[in-house]
């Protein structure tokens, strides 16, 4: 019976982060610090700790960081005007808005007001469209990490099977995309799959990657898996457990004690995927910051 290799955000990371010192080092050198903003609307837990993560990185790796904070009363009209104000910020080369949004704002609507030179979430139209045909400017930070992962982890993606668990635009839709591309780290034959599949298993036990983000705790079994594959697990929940000293701990989307067994190579959680997701935003911004110094 095989022990899969645990594929390790923070080893990745790592290797990319000091890659990223070197290239804002350059900018440096230029006069140019890559500015980084995020907009926090309301006072969602969540998102207050991945607001704080994404500032610390930037203090760690030198670069220019603003949060806004914006009470969850909001309008859709000051929100926007923060937008538009971040747009024209000379010192600021990506932003974005922490999601999800309170209710009563408007997302979409917020989302396509940011200025796509600025979008290093990729989440505007004219970045998906982009990152669809090949020719992209930013690529979505968690697809991002993973391609990212794999590459860096030696695992060969050409004329491999990839099955996508999940549709979902942050992950599900741009990794698939992603994967079909010509290129290192993809030229892959990939299925999509979603809640409403006939048959999940054995499409599931077709894949020689199989990349899984539904939000389910444990919804991947080994019955599930083809022997040999590599498991990416994009999950991240928190579940009741009265050993642990918070009274719950994280697990994936994974059944990792027993998918380890039979997989190739996996991404644990925590410590696989989540640490790749803010290296890659870091990576959008000090790429936008290298396009504005170059004219582009």
């Amino acid at each position: 019976m095989m022990t899969a290799k645990l594929i390790l955000g923070k080893e990745v990371s790592g290797n990319i982060y000091a890659e990223l010192r070197e290239r804002i080092a350059t900018l440096k050198a230029k006069g140019i610090t890559p500015g980084l903003a995020v907009v926090l609307v309301g006072d969602d837990p969540a998102s207050q700790v991945y607001v704080r993560m994404k500032g610390k990185k930037c203090e760690e790796l030198g670069m220019h960081s603003v949060t806004v904070v914006l009470p969850k009363e909001t309008t859709q009209a000051e929100l926007l005007a923060k937008v538009a104000e971040l747009n024209r910020d000379p010192a600021i080369h990506g932003f974005l808005v922490q999601l999800p949004l309170p209710k009563g704002l408007d997302e979409e609507a917020v989302i396509n007001a940011i200025d796509p030179a600025k979008d290093v979430d990729c989440f505007h139209p004219y970045n998906v469209g982009k990152m669809l045909i090949g020719e992209p400017d930013f690529l979505p930070a968690t697809p991002a990490g993973i391609q990212q992962m794999l590459v860096r982890s030696g695992v060969e993606t050409a004329g491999r099977h990839v099955v996508v668990v999940g549709r979902s635009n942050i992950v599900g839709k741009p990794m698939a995309a992603m994967m079909l591309q010509k290129g290192r780290g993809a030229d892959a034959t990939v299925t999509i799959t979603n809640s409403k599949t006939r048959d999940l298993p054995a499409i599931t036990r077709q894949a020689d990657i199989l990349v899984v983000a539904i939000g389910k705790p444990k919804f991947i079994t080994a019955d599930m898996v083809k022997e040999g594959a590599v498991v990416i697990d994009v999950g991240t929940n928190r579940v009741p457990d009265a050993t642990a000293p918070k009274g719950s701990r994280l697990v994936g989307d994974v059944d990792f004690e027993v998918v380890k067994e039979k997989a190739a190579a996996i991404t644990p959680v925590p410590g696989g995927v989540g640490p790749m997701t803010i290296c890659m935003l870091m990576a959008n911004t000090v790429h936008a910051a290298e396009k504005r110094a170059s004219g582009q």
